[in-house]
């Protein structure tokens, strides 16, 4: 079937084809730091301003080259084009649903919410280094980077616990126990 015919998926589907670390729970807010928004606001900027109308142009200057079926310019641009369509759907989304918190505005600092940085040492394993691990939203989530998404296994367990609290946990490798060193807002 010629390609022409084909619908392209709009809409939810785009949530759908999200990996589980992606996907918000049902009806919950997308919680993310101020860092984290203007990073989603940046991008969708940027596409846009610049990639968009780069490809718009590149795909008009393709068509006016003929024959379309086997215009190799022609039929890349426009599927990047549709990619960088649903990039933007779906950052716009994002952003209408997020709920920018300010780690630093925190009032309890003691116990660990949204925004904390928290050391842990792992009680089974006392000679395991200490790690520190930073509570953000689901799109900032980059756990080389030492950060982990609210709705991550560990940072569900470190929810409302304060420092020297021992929490239980189900990691990949089994149910582990760890303690809280550090609780800090920066």
């Amino acid at each position: 079937m010629n390609k022409a015919f084909v619908k392209e998926p709009e809409g939810d589907e785009d949530e759908d084809a999200l990996s589980p670390s992606l996907r918000l729970p049902p009806g919950s807010k997308n919680y993310m730091t101020r860092r984290g928004y203007l990073a989603l606001r940046e991008e969708l900027d940027h596409l846009l301003k610049v990639e968009r109308p780069k490809m718009v142009e590149t795909v008009a200057w393709a068509a006016g080259n003929g024959d379309r079926s086997e215009n190799g310019d022609y039929i890349y641009g426009k599927k990047r084009l549709r990619e960088i369509d649903r990039r933007i759907r779906f950052l716009i989304k994002r952003i209408e649903n997020a709920e920018v918190v300010t780690p630093e505005a925190q009032e309890n600092v003691d116990q660990v919410f949204f925004g904390a940085t928290v050391t842990i040492c792992d009680v089974d394993d006392p000679a395991a280094q200490e790690q520190t691990w930073q509570i953000v939203g689901v799109d900032e989530a980059n756990a080389s980077a030492g950060k982990i998404s609210w709705i991550s296994p560990l940072a569900r367990a470190l929810i409302k616990a304060r420092e020297g609290d021992v929490v239980r946990f189900m990691s990949p490798a089994g149910v582990r126990e760890i303690e809280i060193v550090e609780v800090r807002y920066i």
